[in-house]
């Protein structure tokens, strides 16, 4: 009987510890969840992400997920693009491989 008890804690340890990383690492990514705009000049275009997978670029609605090693994909009617995605503090940086790269401020809640 007491076998199966240690059995059982040690199951539970497991499943908690593997539910704990799955946690740590959703949260990673619910950085990106705000408003920013693109560097440069005041009036350049706001994304914004919204932590439900959808994204507004200017007018332009869309959706976006989370790949691996710091990808992210955003779909929208007009394209599909892959960006490799690096976050820093309120500055964003999406990077297309070979191409285009595209820096954003996070727009706070007093900066209006």
């Amino acid at each position: 009987m007491r076998l199966g008890l240690s059995q059982s804690t040690s199951s539970l340890r497991i499943i908690a510890l593997a539910t704990l990383l799955f946690a740590i690492a959703g949260c990673g990514n619910s950085s990106i969840v705000g408003k920013w705009r693109m560097s440069g000049a005041s009036d350049a275009t706001v994304w914004e992400f919204k932590g439900n997978g959808a994204v507004l670029v200017g007018d332009v609605s869309g959706r976006y997920k989370f790949g691996d090693q710091d990808r992210i994909k955003i779909e929208t009617p007009f394209a599909t693009t892959v960006y490799q995605l690096k976050i820093s503090g309120d500055q964003m940086v999406l990077q297309e491989p070979g191409g285009s790269r595209l820096e954003f401020m996070r727009i706070r809640d007093t900066q209006r």
